[in-house]
């Protein structure tokens, strides 16, 4: 798609989107962080979906590896998306998350609904945050807010000189 063709509006929303999604990912990573009882083996145990594969995750010996990627990926993700650094790269390792949090809860019909707020059939806020990444995805929009902006202005002048 023609980046010229979409309005200041448009873009701005995009770049709002891009950061709420942001903020929750770093939100979410920091308070795993700072609690030193969580951890994911509950979540992968109790999962209705996929049982073997989340329950080896679950293990003694990748449980402490699981919960640090987990913690790990979603700051990196929420400082990514947040900042505008590597945006690409925030959005698939964003949406390799939040699959993973499907997979093992999927809100399908005939499976144990898994921990939600809500009653959810096939769609739940996991499936919506991931759509939402892939459409940052396609506009990344580090021409409008973000580090890499102040990287593409610097290099520009440089360029220039």
């Amino acid at each position: 798609m023609n980046t010229e063709n979409r309005t200041a509006v448009q873009a701005n929303a995009l770049v709002l989107l891009r950061m709420l999604i942001g903020w929750h990912f770093l939100y979410e990573g920091v308070i795993k962080a700072y609690n030193p009882s969580w951890t994911a083996r509950g979540y992968l145990l109790s999962a209705s979906a996929f049982k073997p594969f989340f329950a080896w995750l679950a293990g003694d010996s990748l449980i402490s590896a699981i919960d640090f990627l987990n913690i790990a990926g979603l700051i990196a993700v929420g400082i990514s998306l947040l900042v505008g650094l590597k945006v690409r790269w925030g959005c698939i390792a964003g949406m390799l998350l939040l699959m993973f949090y499907y997979l093992a809860h999927p809100p399908l019909p005939g499976l144990p609904p898994g921990p939600a707020e809500g009653s959810y059939w096939i769609v739940n806020k996991n499936l919506v945050e991931m759509a939402a990444l892939f459409v940052i995805y396609q506009f990344p929009l580090a021409n409008v807010f973000g580090i890499e902006l102040l990287f593409a202005k610097k290099k520009a002048s440089t360029d220039i000189k």
